[in-house]
């Protein structure tokens, strides 16, 4: 038996990432999980945590401000270790977002907020499909 797909979840909340983390464990999948803040102050290694879990859809928050995590967003879906990724970015402000992000091939979804977990489960899933083109 294949060990379960591993999705990451990276977002400026606890409460929100564990809320998606049963959500997406009930669903059958591994979750792994990074704080924004973690990764903007340097605490978290992103291309180590990357290449340690090996995930295959990044679930990303661009929350308030929009602008610098947007730009965080920018460098985090860049770096040679996320190609083939696919990134699902959840926002309170999706229109906004979609703006930013424009026609970017690596952003499977956006996904404003509040959301049913049923619709972020889905999305997953459904990037899931998608084979990787590393």
């Amino acid at each position: 038996m294949d060990a379960p797909p591993v999705v990451a979840v990276i977002n400026s909340t606890e409460d929100i990432v564990d809320m998606l983390r049963i959500a997406l464990e009930h669903a059958g999948l591994t979750v792994v999980s990074a704080l924004t803040r973690e990764i903007r102050e340097g605490h978290t290694d992103l291309e180590r945590f990357i290449q340690q879990h090996d995930p295959r859809v990044i679930l990303y928050d661009v929350a308030p401000p929009y602008a610098p995590n947007w730009n965080l967003f920018q460098h985090i879906a860049h770096i040679p270790v996320m190609a083939g990724r696919q990134f699902i970015i959840t926002s309170t402000n999706a229109r906004q977002v979609e703006r930013l992000a424009g026609p970017q091939q690596h952003v499977y979804e956006i996904i404003g907020t509040p959301y049913d977990l049923d619709q972020i489960v889905q999305a997953t899933r459904e990037a899931l499909k998608v084979r990787p083109s590393r």
